[in-house]
């Protein structure tokens, strides 16, 4: 019998659920418990970490997973790892539903950066009005430059002290660019930091920038060992062998 864990979080995570749920495929989705109120899934659903590559595998072998799906956000490397060891310690497929970075388009003034750190650095020394659009659990870094201004937004309201002074909006996306540009705007943003997260559900923050001529400090995805991927549910779907109804 099929019985698949969906290790996800993300807007393709969700989609990914509705679809195995219309076609009643025994399945658990899994959160990592970040968020306080996370979205409700038509699935079983489990909140918190395993326990490293030996809880994930404990949990696999226990109830009695046949199929992972790594539908996590791109820059949730160690969770990703953690599956590709777990899955081979117990010999269970996996498959990784990952969307295609973005790409940068005429117009867009991007400086590329590897990492968290490198983009605190990648601001300027002037003081200026950023918006830091990486989530919560990737800030300290910026408090190597306490003299920006500082706009974040999370899906929950800060629990604990911020490392430096900040504006923080609380709300859920998928955003438009209509609101993105407004938001921008309002606050007169000069900069933009941002994870190169690509799809659809985060880039209006991208356009929002190009139209207004916003230098974007971009962090690229962390390396990951190679691995099965795909970009969308129906291919997931095909490799569990059924097909999707999307949109029915």
């Amino acid at each position: 019998m099929m019985r698949a864990l969906i290790l996800g979080g993300t807007a393709d995570a969700s989609s990914l659920a509705a679809e195995v749920a219309r076609a009643r495929i025994d399945a658990v989705y899994s959160y990592a418990g970040r968020t306080h109120v996370p979205a409700d899934q038509p699935l079983p659903t489990r909140i918190g970490g395993f326990g490293g590559v030996s809880g994930l595998a404990g949990y696999i072998r226990d109830e009695r997973i046949t199929h992972v799906i790594d539908a996590t956000h791109p820059f949730a490397a160690e969770m990703s790892r953690n599956a590709l060891e777990a899955c081979a310690d117990t010999g269970t497929p996996l498959l990784a539903l990952e969307r295609a970075p973005w790409g940068s388009m005429s117009g867009d003034n991007w400086i590329e950066v590897a990492d968290i750190s490198a983009a605190a650095a990648a601001l300027p020394e002037a003081p200026a009005n950023v918006f830091l659009a990486i989530g919560r659990q990737h800030i300290a870094p910026f408090a190597m430059k306490p003299q920006h201004a500082y706009t974040l937004r999370f899906v929950d309201p800060p629990d604990a002290a911020l490392p430096f002074a900040a504006d923080v909006i609380v709300s859920r996306g998928p955003f438009t660019l209509h609101s993105e540009l407004e938001m921008l705007r309002a606050r007169e943003i000069a900069w933009i930091v941002a994870r190169n997260s690509g799809g659809d559900g985060a880039r209006a923050k991208v356009d929002a920038a190009r139209m207004l001529g916003l230098p974007v400090v971009m962090i690229s995805r962390p390396t990951l060992p190679e691995r099965r991927r795909v970009e969308s549910v129906a291919e997931v779907m095909q490799w569990l062998g059924h097909s999707t109804r999307l949109g029915a």
